[in-house]
């Protein structure tokens, strides 16, 4: 390895334990969402200590970070910050144990179950190693802190705070995410990577009567089984078998008691998509057959389709990741690969659209090596590999992090390197 990246790679040997510690620390504190006013400072505080100009606060908790050196392109670097509402069960000895009061009043317990620890610590380390090394390249290197990735809503809340007043116009847009791979590989993929999410609350009408006299009612828990069961010829029976995309219906609730036909059921289910036409066909498809299976029982009052949550398709702008991968290949030889298309979503793709700037985002893996050569040659990744939002998702430390942190600086310096 020579040129810029070797020289301002050559800093982490001295940053290494103390980001090791700053992911233990983020790991076993985990926030919510809108929440992360510790997480936030911790970012301002090293951002501003590397020399950056700092600005807190955008949408909530987000943060911006600019660090101009020169003359040259202006590249800005994405992590999110929040955590999600699960209990950990890695038995770590830095698992979390926090838990916050939700909006409804209880208790709930909070990981970092998706990884965001290491993407702020991945960008954290990339910001420190570009301050230090500042012969080694010329530009504007921008550090983004999000907030909110997890409801969906945090892109939108800086966007909508003034981030395209805030930072300077970025050239090319930059993320990664931490995914259950071996730790130590980093992948690329032109066009469409990950699926665009809707999320949708359906309420079925019945009427209600004694579970003795169904005569009188208009049950409205078959009316849900129909529904679901004719949901799941979406995709096995109206598209093409090489179009990706799922239906997954997450919760159903009906009724108090086994003796009680109820007035109405509420169905929950989430939609992933690729593309477009695909999308709008799904959506069109769901609606068509919940009316349909409404009207063939005879509910006295029409369905109410509601969309919960909307997420984008992140497609990957082919000459940005084009120009990344050959970076990675450079730098990571046989540890850099094309990955394949991913069923998870973000809300990070609005962030470059709001700039009309192009943008690459990425995969490394987090699993330990071993494990995960292991349960290849088992055939058990599925059931042996802990996943994304799994209670026992716990990225190995290293090599996740120098993976992480040279990734982000490599990518930032294939334009920003003199």
């Amino acid at each position: 390895m020579h040129g810029p990246a070797h020289t301002v790679l050559s800093g982490l040997d001295g940053i290494r334990s103390g980001l090791e510690n700053l992911y233990k620390d983020l790991h076993q504190h985990p926030e919510l969402g809108l929440r992360e006013d510790r997480t936030a400072k911790m970012a301002a505080d090293v951002l501003r200590e590397s020399g950056f100009e700092v600005t807190e606060g955008v949408g909530g908790t987000g943060v911006i970070g600019v660090l101009a050196n020169g003359d040259g392109p202006v590249v800005m670097a994405r992590a999110d910050m929040d955590a999600l509402p699960v209990r950990e069960q890695t038995g770590l000895p830095y698992a979390s144990s926090v838990s916050v009061t939700g909006p409804d009043g209880t208790e709930q317990p909070v990981m970092h179950a998706c990884g965001h620890d290491v993407h702020v610590t991945s960008l954290i380390g990339c910001a420190r190693l570009m301050a230090q090394a500042k012969d080694a390249w010329r530009g504007t290197f921008v550090a983004l802190f999000q907030p909110s990735e997890e409801n969906g809503d945090g892109a939108e809340a800086m966007i909508g705070d003034g981030l395209t007043e805030k930072a300077p116009r970025p050239d090319v847009v930059l993320a990664q995410h931490v995914l259950p791979y071996p730790a130590g590989y980093v992948g690329t993929r032109p066009g469409p990577f990950l699926s665009a999410a809707d999320s949708l609350r359906v309420t079925v009408h019945g009427r209600g009567a004694h579970g003795s006299m169904p005569q009188s009612a208009v049950d409205p828990v078959v009316m849900a089984a129909m529904i679901v069961v004719r949901l799941q010829t979406v995709v096995s029976r109206e598209l093409a078998a090489t179009t990706p995309a799922v239906v997954t219906i997450g919760s159903i609730h009906a009724g108090s008691g086994p003796n009680v036909i109820p007035d109405s059921a509420v169905i929950q289910l989430n939609v992933r998509t690729y593309d477009d036409a695909t999308h709008a066909h799904v959506l069109r498809a769901i609606e068509r057959i919940v009316r349909a299976e409404c009207d063939a029982s005879g509910a006295p009052k029409a369905p109410e389709i509601e969309k919960i949550s909307s997420f984008p398709p992140t497609v990957n702008d082919e000459a940005t990741t084009r120009r990344v991968a050959e970076a990675f290949a450079a730098h990571f030889g046989d540890d850099a690969h094309t990955i394949d298309l991913q069923t998870a979503s973000e809300d990070m793709s609005e962030l470059p659209q709001a700039f009309g700037a192009p943008f690459t985002y990425w995969g490394i893996g987090g699993i330990d090596p071993e494990v995960y050569a292991r349960a290849a040659e088992n055939g058990t990744v599925a059931q042996d590999v802990p996943v994304n939002h799994s209670p026992a998702f716990a990225p190995v430390v290293q090599p996740t992090l120098d993976t992480g942190v040279s990734a982000m600086t490599v990518a930032a310096l294939a334009w920003l390197g003199t």
